[in-house]
């Protein structure tokens, strides 16, 4: 027989061990822990009460850390989180003793959305000082992520017109049946109190009314559309669907209407219908960020509505200088970022642009009019060094979302709302962040 080291779970400690001696030097909790000390957290501090009445509160630099080291190594659940506090070393010592409840690190989250952004912020200038970030070249790209919804719980617009014909009947009809019933009942047994509300007529007045809501919503988003292409609510389409006399409207439907197949979803109203690359069609957000070539620190990220990601360039090339204090010198994207007005707007912030024009590996699409940004944009990516530059994108921003998606496991927000979602977005990205920089720090 060999010999074994002394195996004695239940042995007690001669003196008290350092939380750190559970840890390898180096390890990324400590990182965290010394970086959100360097944080200006004086915002999250502002919410909690001074007075001395009822109990004490949780430090919010102790749950901050806790939710970032936690997103950072793929547990997102407040519940998840809570148990971590009990049974990890890591959430241990950020913990230091303290085991919030999981409505704690809920309520934590959803109260501070707000002041996420900041954080992120102040990361990117640490990074930024630890000459982490060059800004010589970035990528650009957007993700799906599906939203805290099910396809399943959306309606088309033609199916809530059907729908609430159908329910509005049977609500009717539910509504004379009790009429009748109560009629009978009273000469039976005498009046009764009159406010009893049959429950499947209410199941189907609180059904209608959902319907309503979603019918109008929709609605109101088309006519912003409209408006939007210069339609007005007088067009000549308007009014009762009359076209002008001897000929047709220029308008295949009314000011305001949606497309029969335009989807509502009850859930999350403000999610939309996105095709995915490995589950087709879901209820998603595109989440968007900018990623600098240096160390593949995000500089920039938001969240869109839109499956398309054109609108989104320009907005997160300023929240880049906003960040850092300058814009980029070259940004590289696929073609989902391809407009004349985008390559225009780059020259104009004298940024070069490494932009595709068509999908790779399949000829460029001809182009019908003049478009002398595309034609530049077209010249620069056929030169040896602009192909160069473009074949960097995908090793650049690519990873950022691999790591997101199937690292973590980071597939699905788990908050609702636009507003909502760009903060867990964020808080996601300061994590992806705070991760990378870890390894390319030196720091004991």
């Amino acid at each position: 027989m060999g010999k074994f080291y002394a195996y004695a779970p239940e042995q007690s400690f001669l003196l008290p061990p350092s939380p750190r001696d559970w840890l390898p030097c180096g390890h990324l909790v400590f990182f965290i822990n010394e970086t959100v000390d360097q944080l200006d957290l004086n915002k999250l501090g502002r919410k909690y009460s001074l007075e001395l009445r009822g109990e004490k509160a949780y430090p919010p630099e102790m749950l901050l850390k806790v939710l970032l080291y936690g997103y950072a190594t793929g547990v997102f659940s407040s519940r998840e989180i809570a148990r971590k506090l009990y049974e990890d070393v890591a959430f241990r010592y950020l913990g230091a003793g303290l085991f919030p409840a999981h409505r704690t690190i809920c309520r934590f989250r959803q109260d501070n959305l707000e002041e996420v952004r900041g954080l992120f912020e102040q990361v990117v200038g640490i990074a930024c000082e630890a000459g982490l970030v060059k800004l010589g070249l970035v990528a650009i790209d957007g993700s799906k992520v599906k939203a805290n919804a099910s396809k399943h719980k959306a309606m088309s617009y033609e199916r809530m017109q059907s729908e609430e014909k159908r329910l509005k009947g049977e609500v009717q009809r539910l509504l004379k049946r009790a009429e009748e019933e109560d009629s009978e009942e009273d000469e039976q047994f005498g009046e009764l109190s009159g406010d009893e509300i049959p429950e499947e007529l209410k199941r189907r007045e609180d059904r209608l009314e959902t319907i309503r809501a979603a019918k109008q919503r929709l609605e109101e988003r088309q006519r912003e559309k409209d408006r939007e292409k210069g339609r007005s609510d007088d067009d000549d389409r308007n009014a009762g669907g009359n076209r002008p006399q001897g000929g047709c409207s220029k308008f295949s439907r009314d000011f305001g209407v949606p497309e029969p197949k335009a989807q509502e979803n009850f859930t999350d109203p403000e999610s939309r219908i996105m095709k995915t690359s490995s589950s087709g069609y879901q209820q998603c957000y595109n989440g968007q960020v900018i990623v600098d070539a240096e160390a593949q620190i995000i500089v920039a990220a938001d969240v869109s509505q839109n499956a398309a990601d054109t609108e989104s360039l320009i907005p997160l090339i300023e929240q880049t200088k906003d960040n850092v204090g300058q814009n980029p010198k070259r940004v590289a994207g696929d073609s989902g970022f391809r407009s004349e007005e985008n390559f225009k707007a780059l020259e104009r912030k004298k940024i070069i642009g490494l932009i595709a024009l068509g999908r790779e590996g399949k000829p460029t699409p001809e182009r019908k009019s003049e478009m002398p940004a595309t034609d530049r944009m077209d010249h620069r990516l056929a030169t040896k060094r602009g192909m160069a530059l473009y074949a960097r994108r995908k090793a650049i921003v690519e990873p950022v979302f691999g790591i997101a998606k199937h690292v973590l496991g980071f597939r699905s927000f788990l908050l609702r709302g636009t507003k909502k979602v760009k903060a867990e977005w964020l808080l996601v990205c300061t994590a992806l962040n705070l991760k990378c920089m870890s390894t390319r720090m030196r720091w004991t």
